[in-house]
């Protein structure tokens, strides 16, 4: 297939699996004698134990041990002394588990209890008493802000070009806030690990992780082992949105505690603990401060962010990224900072940082062109950057203008007001609201196999892990595209360690890395076929030239005469050949420094609003990708729907709320901490632009998962605006605040 031409729309091609329960999750692994974990948890958010009585613990029925700071056996890879005082950089080792006696935070695991069934674990753990040392803690960010320190990196350091005060007397200035609360991974797959040692140096490990190698190489650092003897196997994960992104503590732990006991250890932490020891999206306040001349050019642009991090660990993210180089405005500053507190410390989550950060820009955004008068998208026509202004480098491709427009019509833009509260269907009040969104788009460094066999079936191997997304639809895909050969005679094995290295699935890259790797090693392997196809003895292609050649439904045809044709196994059966394979490293080139890549994506909202009970329903949806050449279309679509409903969670619904008197969550739950359900979601339509990147991969396609959210948050905020006249900048927009300001 062309770089231009479309994919088929092929069905996902682990869905029968998935649906008549063929796929094992790493808890649906059974072992012999297979022994359960759950973890005891601080109930203070600072201070130290000062004692705890386990002898209750240790005597039920069925346990077999309680492991505490005292009695934890020492992990020889780190570095134990330091303890919980070891400050780790992002994305590095946390605080050591049952280490010492100090509490950084409220549901830190103080104890494991491990027994021979889940009940019976479940019950000893409620017989471990502790009393604590409690020292004053500090959990509110809105207090603390002060303390607010820049992170180190490059990435983080403040950011100007031009003059930032010169939005200040420019004719038409915004100066406003706004706030994006906790946010909690809440998949329904719980996370958790399943360790077993088969010999003394020598372990097996089922995870829910985003990259299996990531996990492979923190346990051999850990215990000290030659990576090859940690085998870590995640074929299946039930959403990771993030939280899979590191090794925790509690799961090195385990491997701990599974070679202590010489037994098969299960950790699968429970609901509540998912708030706190599996990362969150960080509380962020943001100022934007913004000018622009009578005709709608913007002047300046000062983005100022704030988000807590750990006491223990610093966490960042790009919350101010997107402001550098998505509009054409000669004066723009920004600056990260960072407040210690004592929580748990955040992790990146669907959309990273860039999320935070589009919903105050967009809504910012919309907030002087109303101000100008203007229609949201034509301010942001006459601010387009064409280039990019950050980096002084063009765009490897960019279509937003084409984005606008088709979203544009497919959500009916033309009805849409200027005037806020000017449509109303009965009692209901109607708005539209739109927003842009980007994302970085990468192509790393993989592995792939590809395995012909003679029967014309073949197998593509890579290490990456799916976390949802279709990635094995993807990449059958590109296996499909390069040789012909139909999709139902295409397997794809992944997510193990035993196979070609890939990187951690996370930031929109795999389609881009993996599915280049794919596509470089099938190209070698038809490369050999058609050499093979034309030397052998009786071929019908004698004398014909490789480019003479096309591969197509399992068959080699000569282009000028389809009628002489050969079975791509039949090659390998003249040639005594049971399997061809090939295996290939693949990486980007110096285009990643000549050209800026990045996707991009609109999405538009229509939003009803009743003014007396305060309910907000976004009653349709149309998000418009600009993400290069869609591999998969149907699962591309699927992650764009995903992304708006995660979207709608984020405007509507999703707040971790902390009571500051204790440093503890009190919605730690699926009742009180309230996702998007059905009711909550309305058709979405999703559209491409799909047209190939010609730079980043030879696939041209670029990542799709973060643009999906991306901005989505501030177009029903910017709806809600429109219906009602009220600017609501703190989320979520739940009913007491539209009834606070529309009343």
């Amino acid at each position: 297939m062309k770089n231009d031409e479309k994919s088929p729309a092929i069905n996902r091609v682990d869905g029968r699996l998935k649906v008549t329960g063929g796929a094992k999750y790493f808890a649906e692994f059974e072992i012999p004698g297979t022994t359960y974990c759950v973890l005891v948890t601080s109930t203070i958010a600072r201070g130290s134990i000062a004692s705890m009585e386990t002898k209750k613990a240790e005597g039920a029925p069925g346990v077999l041990a309680v492991f505490t700071n005292l009695n934890l056996p020492k992990i020889p890879g780190l570095n134990t002394p330091e303890g919980n005082n070891a400050k780790k950089p992002s994305g590095g080792e946390t605080y050591q588990m049952l280490t010492d006696k100090k509490i950084l935070f409220a549901g830190q695991p103080i104890a494991m209890v491990i027994a021979d069934t889940l009940e019976r674990a479940q019950y000893a753990a409620t017989l471990v008493k502790t009393t604590y040392s409690k020292q004053p803690h500090q959990t509110d960010l809105e207090k603390h802000k002060a303390k607010g320190v820049m992170p180190q990196g490059e990435r983080n350091a403040d950011y100007k070009r031009g003059n930032p005060d010169t939005y200040k007397t420019a004719p038409v200035v915004l100066e406003a806030s706004y706030t994006l609360p906790i946010e909690v991974h809440n998949p329904m797959e719980l996370h958790g690990i399943l360790v077993n040692w088969t010999a003394d140096d020598q372990v097996m490990i089922y995870a829910k992780t985003q990259g299996v190698q990531m996990t492979q190489k923190a346990v051999a650092k850990a215990f000290k082992l030659d990576e090859k003897n940690v085998h870590v196997h995640t074929e299946f994960m039930g959403g990771g949105f993030g939280m899979g992104l590191k090794t925790w503590p509690q799961e090195i732990a385990v491997v701990a505690a599974a070679k202590k006991l010489r037994k098969p250890v299960k950790l699968v932490v429970s609901r509540d603990q998912m708030f706190t020891m599996v990362g969150h999206r960080p509380y962020t306040t943001q100022t934007i401060s913004m000018g622009a001349d009578k005709a709608g050019k913007l002047v300046g642009i000062v983005h100022e962010a704030t988000a807590e991090t750990a006491s223990y660990e610093d966490f960042t993210e790009s919350t101010v990224g997107m402001t550098k180089f998505i509009y054409d405005c000669p004066n723009v500053s920004t600056t990260y900072r960072i407040v210690p507190l004592d929580r748990g410390v955040p992790i990146w989550m669907r959309g990273p940082g860039e999320a935070t950060g589009a919903f105050a820009l967009e809504s910012a955004m919309d907030e002087m062109a109303a101000k100008l008068n203007l229609d949201p998208i034509e301010f942001r026509l006459r601010n387009y950057a064409e280039t990019d202004p950050e980096k002084n480098r063009p765009f490897s491709s960019k279509h937003l203008k084409e984005a606008y427009q088709l979203g544009a019509d497919k959500i009916g833009w033309s009805k849409r007001k200027n005037e806020p509260g000017a449509l109303r269907d009965g009692e209901w009040l109607i708005g539209y609201g739109m927003s842009s969104g980007t994302f970085n788009a990468s192509r790393g460094q993989a592995s792939a196999k590809v395995i012909l066999n003679q029967d014309g079936s073949l197998v593509i191997q890579s290490a990456v892990t799916d976390i949802g997304p279709g990635t094995g639809t993807a990449m059958v895909s590109i296996a499909h595209d390069v040789l012909g050969i139909p999709v139902g005679r295409i397997k794809f094995e992944m997510g193990d360690t035993t196979l070609p290295k890939a990187p951690t699935q996370g930031g929109s890259t795999i389609t881009s890395t993996v599915g280049s790797a794919v596509y470089d090693t099938c190209t070698a392997l038809k490369t050999s076929l058609a050499a093979l196809a034309i030397a052998q003895g009786n071929s019908p292609f004698m004398g014909s030239k490789a480019e003479d050649l096309v591969f197509e439904d399992g068959m080699i045809q000569l282009k000028g005469d389809r009628k002489k044709k050969l079975p791509v196994g039949d090659v390998l059966k003249a040639n005594n050949l049971p399997t061809l394979d090939r295996a290939l490293d693949s990486k980007g080139g110096p285009e990643q420094e000549t050209y800026s890549m990045y996707s991009f994506s609109v999405h538009f909202a229509e939003v009803r609003v009743n003014p007396v009970t305060g309910v907000v329903r976004v009653s349709n949806a149309v998000s418009v990708a600009d993400s290069g050449r869609i591999v998969s279309p149907k699962t591309a679509a699927s992650q764009m729907i995903g992304g708006v409903t995660g979207g709608i969670g984020m405007a509507l619904t999703e707040e971790a709320v902390l009571d500051h008197r204790f440093g503890r969550l009190v919605n730690n739950n699926l009742a009180d901490y309230h996702v998007p359900v059905s009711a909550d979601v309305p058709h979405i339509d999703t559209i491409f632009i799909d047209k190939p990147d010609p730079y980043i991969n030879p696939m041209g396609a670029k990542g799709m998962g973060e643009i999906a959210l991306i901005g989505f948050a501030a177009a029903v905020a910017n709806a809600v605006y429109n219906a009602t006249g009220q600017r609501i900048r703190d989320l979520p927009i739940t009913p007491d605040k539209v009834i606070k300001r529309v009343a």
